[in-house]
C-alpha cells in the first residue's frame, strides 16, 4: 500500500510534470518576431495572425474535447447516454432536477428527498464534471447540481475500470455545455401547480483564447418535500432554492487548456407537518398542541470550486484539478411540538470541507495498447454538532418530569484522509476484442483505518456490426461517507426520552465487494436497438444508510454480509420524428447481521437480522420507465412514465408497499412574436393520472415519516435564446 507522503510526492511531480510542459509548450509557440518591411504590413500580419487565433479556437477546445474523453474508458461497464436533446424532450426540458433525469434510465430507483439507487445500492453514486470527481454533500432533499449545465451525461454501472473508485453504484459523468464563437445565453421561467415559479438565465461566449460558461436559477415552490398525507396540499412545505454553476477555461497553447469552475447550492425547506397526531409527552406550561403547526426547517448550503490543467504532451493526454468543496445541513426544531410529540428538540448542524487532488493519465502503446493512470488524494473535516432539549426518563423510557433538559453533543473532530492509485492497459486483443485489466490501491485514514487493493477486468467483443457483448469482474472499496458519520454520545442520553434503543456501537466500515456483470447489445435495425444486461454482487460489510432521528439526515451502517443481483433491459427507437426508449429491472438486494450502528436499532430487531437475510429498505422487485416523442409540423409532443412494484416495509423490512406508476405528459413549440423574436414554450402535465401513491409509509429500517408522491401538477415554460 502506498503511503500518504509517497502518494503527495507523486502527485507533486505529476503536475509539475503537467505545468513544466504547459510553460514550455507555451514558450514554443509563441512567434519569433522579424522587422516588418513597414508598419502597414506589421498591422497587416498581427491582424491576421489575432484572426487566425480566433478562427482556431473551436477547432482546438474540440481537440481537446476528444482528448480528454481518451482519459475515461468503460471497457466492461454498462452505460446509459443522455444528450442534450434527449432531456430537452422530457416534460420540463432543462428545467427537470437532476434526481428526474437519472430517473429515465435503467435500474435507477425513486426514493423520498430526492434519493436515487442504482442497482440496490443506496446513493453510492460520484459526480464528475469534464471528467473531475465532484465531492459529495451532506445527503439531504436539495439537488446541488443544475440540469441547465448539461450538455451530455452519461450513467456507468456494473464493472467499472480501475479508474473509478470509492462511489460506485454508478458514476454520473457531465460534460458541460462547448461555448461556441461570440457571445450567446437564454432566460426563461418555468411556473405552474404548487406555488412553482423557476426563473433562469445562462450566458455563454468564446472569444480568441477564452471561454466562459454561466447559468443560474431560482426555485420556489410548495411541494419542496414530499407529502406526508395523501393531500393535494401539503401543510408546512414550502421550499426556497438557489443554485449558479461556471465554468471558465483559457487555452495556454493548441494543447493545454486551464479551466475553471465553480457552483454554489443554497435550499431552504419547511419540513412537512402531518396532522391529527396525538401528543405523547407532557411539557410543563402548554396544554395540547395542533401537530399541523410544527414549525421545523432546515438549511443545504453547498459550494465547490475545481481548478483544471488539461491537455496533450507527446503520446499523452492528462488531466490535473485541484478542488475545494464545502457543504452544510442545519435543521432547525420546533422546541415545543418536538418535545410534545418526540420527546427531543435538537438543533443540528453538520458540515465538511473536503479538498482534492486529482490527476489522471492516457499513453498509447502501439496500436493495441492504451495504459491510463493516476490518482486521487482527498482530506476531509467533517463537523458534527447537536444541542438537545429532552425530558428525564426511567429504565423504561417513561417519563419523570414536564421540564426539559439540555444536553449538548459535539462530536470531536478529525481529519479524514483518502488515498488512491490506478493502473490499467485498454488492449485490443483483435479488431474485434478488447480487454482493460488493472489494479486500484486505496487507502482511508478517518473513524478506521482500511485499505485494499482492487483487481479489475473488462471486456468488449464486437460480435457483428450490429452485435456488441460486454463482461467484467471488479473488486471495489466503498468507505463510508465522512460527512454522514457522527460520533454519538450514547451515555449523554441515557436516563432521557431520547435514549437510544441499545448502547451497542461500532465504528462504521468500508464496504468490500465482488461485482459480475454481463450484456449484450443487439441493433435489430437500424431504427430499433435492443439491450440486456446482468450482474451479481457479493458482500462483506454492506453499507446502507437510514434516518434514524428527527432531521432528515442519513447515517450509515453495515450489514455483515450482503448479496444483490438483477437484470436490466433496455431498448430504443429513433425514426425521423418520433422516437422511443422502453426500460425495465428486475433486482434483489439483501443483508445480514448488523455490524455497526446498533444503537439505532431495537433489540428484537437486531436478534432477528441476525440470523436472517433481509430486503434492503431501498430494495424493489420491478423498476420501469420510458416514454415516446414526436415531432409534429414543429409542435413536440412527449409522454414519459415511471414505475416500481414498492420499496420495503414493516419489521426488519419484511413487508413491501403497493406498486405505483406516474404518467407525464407535454407540448412545446416555437413562436415567432413581435418585438421579442423567437421564444420556445412548453407545456407539462405531471401525474396526468393524478394518481395517489405512496413512496414510504413510515415503517422499516431507518425510516422515518410516511412521504407519498406528487398529485397531478400543470407547469407552463417560456425560454428566449440569444
Amino acid at each position: 500500500m502506498t503511503t500518504p507522503s509517497t502518494t503527495r510526492r507523486l502527485l507533486a511531480i505529476s503536475i509539475a510534470f503537467a505545468l513544466c510542459h504547459a510553460h514550455v509548450s507555451l514558450a514554443v509557440s509563441l512567434p519569433v518576431n522579424a522587422a516588418p518591411a513597414d508598419a502597414a504590413t506589421a498591422n497587416a500580419d498581427a491582424a491576421s495572425d489575432a484572426g487566425s487565433t480566433r478562427l482556431n479556437t473551436v477547432d482546438v477546445s474540440a481537440k481537446l474535447d476528444e482528448s480528454r474523453n481518451q482519459l475515461s474508458p468503460d471497457i466492461g461497464a454498462s452505460q446509459y447516454v443522455m444528450d442534450h436533446k434527449a432531456i430537452e424532450q422530457l416534460p420540463l426540458g432543462t428545467a427537470t432536477p437532476l434526481n428526474q433525469v437519472l430517473l429515465q434510465a435503467p435500474g435507477v430507483v425513486n426514493d423520498s428527498y430526492g434519493q436515487l439507487h442504482v442497482r440496490g445500492d443506496h446513493a453510492d453514486l460520484q459526480y464528475r464534471i469534464n471528467g473531475v470527481i465532484i465531492p459529495e454533500s451532506i445527503s439531504g432533499f436539495g439537488q446541488s447540481l443544475d440540469t441547465r449545465v448539461i450538455d451530455r451525461v452519461q450513467l456507468l454501472t456494473g464493472a467499472l475500470p480501475a479508474q473509478y473508485g470509492y462511489r460506485t453504484a454508478g458514476i454520473v459523468d457531465i460534460t458541460t455545455t462547448t461555448p461556441a464563437q461570440g457571445f450567446g445565453g437564454s432566460v426563461g421561467i418555468t411556473a405552474g401547480s404548487f406555488g412553482t415559479v423557476n426563473p433562469d438565465i445562462t450566458l455563454y461566449g468564446s472569444q480568441d483564447r477564452w471561454s466562459y460558461f454561466v447559468t443560474g436559477n431560482f426555485y420556489q415552490s410548495d411541494i419542496g418535500i414530499e407529502n406526508p398525507t395523501a393531500s393535494r396540499t401539503p401543510i408546512h412545505d414550502h421550499s426556497d432554492q438557489g443554485k449558479g454553476f461556471g465554468y471558465l477555461s483559457y487555452l495556454l497553447n493548441d494543447d493545454t487548456r486551464l479551466s475553471f469552475m465553480a457552483g454554489v447550492t443554497n435550499n431552504r425547506f419547511q419540513i412537512p407537518n402531518n396532522p391529527g397526531q396525538e401528543p405523547v409527552y407532557t411539557l410543563a406550561g402548554v396544554n395540547g398542541f395542533d401537530s399541523a403547526n410544527l414549525d421545523e426547517r432546515q438549511r443545504e448550503v453547498t459550494r465547490f470550486g475545481v481548478l483544471a490543467l488539461q491537455g496533450h504532451f507527446g503520446y499523452t493526454d492528462y488531466q490535473i484539478s485541484l478542488g475545494r468543496r464545502y457543504t452544510s445541513v442545519n435543521y432547525q426544531p420546533d422546541p415545543i411540538g418536538d418535545l410534545i410529540f418526540n420527546g427531543v428538540a435538537g438543533t443540528i448542524g453538520r458540515s465538511n470541507r473536503a479538498d482534492t487532488l486529482q490527476a489522471d493519465f492516457s499513453t498509447p502503446f502501439g496500436d493495441r495498447h492504451t495504459v491510463r493512470y493516476g490518482l486521487y488524494a482527498s482530506s476531509e473535516h467533517p463537523v458534527s454538532n447537536s444541542t438537545s432539549l429532552v425530558f428525564p426518563a426511567d429504565a423504561d423510557g417513561n417519563q419523570t418530569s414536564s421540564t426539559p433538559l439540555s444536553i449538548i453533543d459535539n462530536a470531536a473532530h478529525i481529519n479524514a484522509r483518502t488515498y488512491g492509485l490506478y493502473l490499467q492497459d485498454e488492449w485490443k486483443l483483435s479488431d474485434k476484442l478488447t480487454m482493460n485489466y488493472g489494479l486500484r490501491a486505496d487507502k482511508v485514514d478517518a473513524y478506521v483505518n482500511e485499505g485494499q487493493i482492487s483487481p479489475r477486468l473488462g471486456f468488449v467483443y464486437q460480435w457483428s456490426d450490429a452485435t456488441t457483448l460486454h463482461a467484467g469482474y471488479a473488486r471495489y472499496f466503498t468507505p463510508p461517507p465522512a460527512e454522514l458519520i457522527s460520533q454519538t454520545d450514547i451515555a449523554l442520553f441515557q436516563g432521557t426520552t431520547n435514549a437510544l434503543p441499545t448502547n451497542v456501537n461500532a465504528q462504521t466500515l468500508s464496504e468490500r465487494s465482488d461485482y459480475f456483470d454481463l450484456g449484450i447489445s443487439q441493433k435489430i435495425t437500424e431504427n430499433l436497438t435492443l439491450g440486456l444486461d446482468a450482474y451479481y454482487r457479493k458482500v462483506h460489510n454492506l453499507l446502507d444508510e437510514g434516518q434514524f432521528g428527527a432531521a432528515l439526515i442519513f447515517s450509515p451502517f453495515n450489514y455483515n454480509q450482503g448479496r444483490v443481483r438483477g437484470l436490466e433491459f433496455t431498448s430504443n427507437y429513433s425514426a425521423g420524428d418520433f422516437g422511443a426508449y422502453l426500460n425495465v429491472s428486475a433486482n434483489r438486494a439483501m443483508g445480514k447481521q448488523v455490524v455497526t450502528g446498533q444503537y439505532n436499532f431495537a433489540q428484537d430487531e437486531l436478534d432477528y437480522i441476525a440470523t436472517h437475510w433481509v430486503h434492503l429498505d431501498h430494495d424493489q422487485r420491478l423498476t420501469g420507465n420510458g416514454g415516446v416523442n414526436y415531432n409534429w409540423d414543429g409542435t413536440k409532443l412527449g409522454v414519459d412514465f415511471i414505475y416500481g412494484s414498492g420499496l420495503r416495509a414493516d419489521f426488519a423490512n419484511s413487508a413491501h408497499l403497493p406498486q405505483y406508476y406516474q404518467v407525464n405528459i407535454s407540448a412545446s413549440r416555437d413562436f415567432d412574436l413581435p418585438a421579442l423574436g423567437k421564444i420556445n414554450t412548453r407545456l407539462a402535465v405531471m401525474n396526468v393520472t393524478d394518481r395517489s401513491y405512496e413512496l414510504r409509509d413510515g415503517s422499516g429500517i431507518g425510516v422515518g415519516a410516511p412521504q407519498y408522491g406528487p398529485r397531478r401538477g400543470v407547469f407552463v415554460g417560456f425560454t428566449k435564446n440569444f
